[in-house]
């Protein structure tokens, strides 16, 4: 019996720190970039756009479609280098398994 509640503890306390890393991931940005820094997305670990940077040189009424495609690939980047500090953060709880829902 002493040895289920003290399961019970460990349990809740890494229940607990979870939580805690889930919540700092909102704190963390990370940033993508396209067309060699012309077009900068950053994201925080919510994958949550924060901001979308597009310096003078990127736009060109011309070519609507380039720039589309730089910021698509720009927020792409952010996103996956989002997910990957969500799997660095979280895949110490699990082991690196990846549970659908948890983050």
């Amino acid at each position: 019996m002493n040895n289920m509640n003290q399961m019970m503890k460990q349990v809740k306390k890494m229940q607990e720190q979870m939580l805690k890393a889930q919540e700092e991931l909102a704190d963390k940005t990370v940033q993508g970039t396209s067309g060699g820094g012309v077009v900068t997305a950053e994201v925080n670990g919510h994958k949550k756009l924060l901001a979308i940077t597009i310096k003078p040189e990127a736009v060109d009424p011309e070519d609507v479609e380039m720039l589309q495609d730089l910021v698509m690939t720009a927020v792409n980047d952010a996103m996956s280098k989002a997910d990957e500090i969500a799997n660095k953060d979280m895949g110490k709880f699990t082991g690196g398994m990846n549970i659908p829902g948890l983050f």
